[in-house]
């Protein structure tokens, strides 16, 4: 691994898919929408939260849905909206060690920080659910900066919050064009969290960009701050 001799002074993770399963909580949400519909496919919803249309967090993709597979969008489309955004949340379930990890972080005194592309009030109903609100210092979302990665503004937004420089940071994220590149181009060690990426073959793809280090699991992030301390 390279940049071996590097200060570590802070963390920055993406949030969904590095910390969480998100993927299967939307799964799951879009589910639920069907069987209330009692009409329908999951994998198709689920495809509208993927388009470029409104965004992944956007409830217009259900009307969309609705509209396009004659689900008559002016009677269900609330209906649907409220199921979905509740099983979104009651079904995120954090990846193994996730929370005894970011513990041990604090212990060693790291400051640790988010960059997502959600907006600021449904990240933090995210980290509500999963009980790590208290372990993480710094949220930077998509509604703070009004630009979604791989921009660079999310990414110094968080480091400026964190009073960090970039040479010093480690981010960790699952998606190669999102978090990896953007994040090495502005100078930061980067961990590609192998086990959460379930993006869409256009972000399985760093350009030139190649992470210093590849996870298997979250709990190897303690390996790279025992290398780098």
């Amino acid at each position: 691994m390279g940049r071996i001799g590097m200060n570590l002074r802070g963390i920055i993770f993406d949030m969904d898919n590095t910390l969480f399963d998100f993927v299967e909580a939307k799964i799951v949400a879009c589910t639920e929408v069907v069987s209330f519909l009692g009409a329908g496919d999951p994998g198709e919803l689920f495809e509208y939260f993927r388009r470029e249309t409104h965004g992944f967090e956007n409830p217009e993709n259900i009307k969309d849905y609705l509209f396009d597979n004659g689900l008559d969008p002016i009677q269900n489309y609330q209906r649907c909206v409220t199921i979905y955004e509740t099983h979104k949340i009651d079904h995120i379930r954090l990846y193994p060690d996730v929370r005894e990890t970011l513990e041990e972080l604090n212990e060693i005194g790291l400051p640790l920080g988010i960059v997502t592309d959600a907006n600021s009030n449904n990240a933090r109903k995210r980290l509500e659910k999963t009980g790590l609100e208290k372990l993480v210092q710094s949220l930077t979302a998509h509604d703070m900066t009004g630009a979604k990665k791989p921009d660079h503004a999310p990414f110094k937004y968080a480091l400026e919050s964190m009073k960090l420089n970039a040479s010093e940071t480690l981010f960790v994220g699952d998606s190669l064009r999102r978090d990896i590149a953007p994040s090495k181009e502005l100078g930061m060690m980067t961990a590609y969290a192998a086990y959460g990426d379930r993006n869409s073959a256009k972000d399985r793809t760093s350009g030139e960009y190649k992470p210093d280090r590849t996870l298997n699991n979250f709990r190897e992030v303690l390996e790279i701050v025992r290398e780098l301390k």
